[in-house]
């Protein structure tokens, strides 16, 4: 399993922990250290509709200037404002032998999926 997010995220810490605590084994992928590539991206957008994918609620979609929000119109133009700014990606997002098990945290979802 491989756990996609920011390190300082309250959402990504209570993932973790959550995982540690479960005695799940994980890999850590730091967005903010080791980035995210387009292939990463696309792989993600044929699984799930961009709409899920981008995080329209949390600072980094709220910073951005009404241009920028206006031309995330699709999963091309999503894909490139992910991939210039990737905390604007819904977090954490959970892994498993490429194929997203779970987008967000909630102690009850992966309860149910692990």
């Amino acid at each position: 399993m491989q756990l996609f997010g920011i390190p300082n995220c309250s959402t990504v810490k209570k993932a973790r922990d959550w995982l540690t605590n479960s005695g799940v084994a994980y890999e850590f992928y730091d967005f903010k250290k080791q980035g995210v590539s387009h292939e990463l991206l696309a792989g993600w957008l044929s699984q799930v509709p961009w709409e899920k994918l981008v995080n329209r609620s949390g600072m980094t979609w709220r910073n951005l200037t009404d241009v920028e929000k206006s031309a995330v119109i699709d999963a091309n133009s999503a894909l490139n404002l992910m991939i210039d700014k990737s905390s604007v990606i819904k977090r954490p997002v959970l892994v498993s032998d490429g194929k997203i098990v779970c987008l967000g945290f909630t102690e009850a979802a992966y309860k149910e999926l692990l």
